[in-house]
């Protein structure tokens, strides 16, 4: 069982003892931290925060939990209710809020659950920030409101479909276009709030809906990153339903994965650069993404003439510099869409809508969109963390050993070869290192990865 705390939340699996696991006192504590230093950070005397969740088990009592620690600290809260990431993120500036928490824990399996913290803006805290509530929580430095200075709670479960109507208005969204275009598709929710959201946008869109697993119990009927490996169920009944595509998001809905009409996947990589091809073809401008994301997206904005360039992992990383160079779309390779009229946040909902409008005025089938782009094969592997293991070290030693190539150490170690790519890095969410690896073949992807895991064993002595 693990307790991961980091400058982007608190993250860890439910039940055990405190500070080992996340508890209900683990919970509270760093929700409590939040509060007062919100209030450092405001200096206003009446403070609003909004709260939501995905669907996963341990959702309502950790929000019970969070909302009755903010309501002591004398900090009205508007409840959302099960929501979605994005759809918090948005509704934290149109309700004039001073923060933002989504309670879950993204991608992980039914045993996780997380705290994740937003700023006035609806976006996530920076690394300073991060750290100071850190620092608060761990010295429990508190000071709870008395009784007739204590919070309010506002239930408002309408934000979902204000999200939608957000989508909807976009400038380079028309839902006649969509809609004329008659798509059928296949929607795998994994029994979260994306079942709830997906559809619904679909649906306004004119779209006609399979849904597969979008009833919002919690109980992921797979492992709910949206990977190959656990999606054969939507890719075989995307054949079957002879639908045109496939949308898969993890429980939160901020990454987004399309499975073709051949029941293949689009690959999540493939997601940014879809939707920064409709963007860029009709707006000049440039693009960001991560240092662990394709080369691919690179190729699509240099052909419509604009700028790439890249930043280290995280979501707050990418939006810091998309801000810094006009970024008009952005993201991570992990099926996150950052559209910048919209929000700055991942968000499923405007990838889709953004996709559908791709589709509808280029015709063709998913399958022929996905050869048209250039054609690169990602692996991903990881090593597992050990007390003993010298992570640093080990970077350092890969660092030198490939000197004379293009390196950055923005980020962990990313080696840029001609034909290919490697990015090793420590994990800000798991106790694990990540090893990244590019190239033009799906051997070619596997072999530098193995290439480069045996040469770090080497050098760590395992």
């Amino acid at each position: 069982m693990t307790l991961i705390k980091s400058i982007s939340g608190i993250r860890g699996t439910i039940g055990g003892r405190p500070g080992d696991n996340l508890t209900p006192i683990d919970a509270v504590k760093f929700a409590a931290a939040y509060g007062i230093w919100l209030k450092e950070y405001s200096q206003k005397e009446q403070l609003k925060v909004a709260i939501g969740r995905d669907a996963r088990l341990s959702g309502e009592m950790i929000q019970n939990l969070v909302v009755s620690t903010l309501v002591g600290l004398g900090v009205d809260v508007i409840d959302l209710g099960l929501s979605t990431t994005p759809t918090v993120e948005i509704a934290v500036p149109l309700e004039e809020a001073d923060g933002g928490i989504i309670l879950t824990a993204s991608h992980n399996p039914k045993q996780w659950n997380a705290l994740k913290l937003l700023n006035e803006k609806g976006e996530f805290l920076d690394a300073e920030q991060g750290k100071k509530i850190l620092e608060i929580a761990e010295r429990e430095d508190f000071d709870f409101a008395e009784v007739d200075d204590l919070g309010t709670i506002t239930k408002n479960d309408a934000y979902i479909d204000i999200h939608i109507d957000e989508v909807l208005n976009l400038s380079l969204v028309d839902a006649e276009t969509i809609r004329n275009a008659k798509f059928k598709v296949v929607v795998d929710g994994v029994n979260s709030t994306g079942g709830i959201a997906i559809p619904k946008l679909l649906e306004a869109l004119g779209v006609e809906v399979i849904k597969l697993y979008c009833e919002p119990t919690g109980h992921f009927p797979h492992n709910p990153e949206p990977l190959k490996e656990h999606l054969t169920d939507i890719c075989q009944l995307v054949v079957e339903e002879k639908a045109d595509f496939g949308i898969v998001v993890d429980p939160d809905v901020d990454r987004l994965a399309f499975i073709s009409n051949e029941g293949e996947m689009f690959g999540e990589e493939y997601t940014l650069v879809a939707c920064a091809d409709y963007v860029l073809g009709k707006t000049k401008g440039n693009t960001v993404s991560n240092l662990s994301s394709s080369r691919a997206l690179r190729d699509v904005t240099q052909k419509h003439g604009g700028t790439y360039e890249a930043a280290a992992v995280g979501e707050v990383n990418v939006v810091i510099k998309m801000k810094a160079n006009n970024a008009i779309i952005g993201g991570e390779g992990n099926g996150g869409i950052i559209y910048p009229e919209s929000h700055y946040g991942r968000d499923s909902l405007v990838g889709t809508a953004l996709f559908l409008m791709l589709m509808a005025e280029k015709g063709g089938t998913v399958a022929e969109l996905r050869a048209s782009y250039p054609s690169y094969f990602m692996s991903k592997k990881k090593i597992e963390l050990t007390p003993d293991l010298d992570v640093d070290g080990i970077l350092k030693a890969m660092e030198k050993k490939y000197q004379d190539e293009d390196i950055s150490t923005i980020d962990g170690v990313k080696i840029d070869f001609p034909e290919n790519w490697v990015h090793l890095r420590k994990s800000n969410t798991e106790p694990i290192i990540r090893i990244y690896t590019e190239a033009k073949s799906q051997s070619e992807a596997d072999g530098l990865a193995e290439r480069i895991i045996s040469e770090i064993k080497e050098v760590a002595g395992i």
